[in-house]
């Protein structure tokens, strides 16, 4: 079996390193598209609840950054290349990009959903990470999972839900 050399401490067969760099990159798009729509938010939300949705955004969209970081570091200590060009980042993404017409209330609601469906896909890629015996990226994702998860039933709640 071949295997790939990595920076840290982690043997990873070289197809299955390939399927969980695609999974990984795939996060780093995520994330990066999610900040641009969360800056798109924090600019143009308008409303009664500017004040309460515009600084929320802010802090959405740091952690966003924070989170893109710290997948795109983990990939290259594992020996992979982070996407780093907006096409790139575009063609991966299951996040879509804000079409700047949301209402207050629709930004919520695509933000509810992104972080619903990207809690998902990061399950995904957390089962991966441990079939591989990956602890150390395993770990980071479930802490991000249960922070994205957390943000999301906030939002509901906001919403009503």
């Amino acid at each position: 079996m071949k295997t790939v050399q990595t920076n840290v401490n982690v043997d990873l067969n070289v197809d299955t390193a390939a399927e969980l760099y695609q999974a990984l990159n795939k996060q780093v798009a995520n994330f990066s598209v999610l900040y641009t729509k969360l800056h798109n938010f924090h600019w143009y939300v308008k409303g009664s609840n500017f004040f309460t949705l515009h600084a929320k955004f802010e802090e959405f969209y740091n952690a966003a950054t924070e989170r893109m970081d710290e997948v795109a570091e983990r990939l290259l200590a594992i020996g992979g290349s982070p996407v780093a060009t907006i096409r790139e980042q575009l063609e991966l993404s299951s996040v879509s990009e804000a079409t700047g017409t949301e209402t207050a209330e629709e930004m919520v609601e695509a933000l509810v959903h992104d972080f619903r469906a990207q809690a998902s896909e990061l399950q995904e890629v957390i089962e991966l990470a441990g079939s591989l015996e990956d602890k150390a990226t395993e770990d980071m994702l479930i802490g991000m999972q249960a922070a994205i998860q957390k943000d999301a039933w906030m939002l509901e709640a906001y919403l009503g839900r």
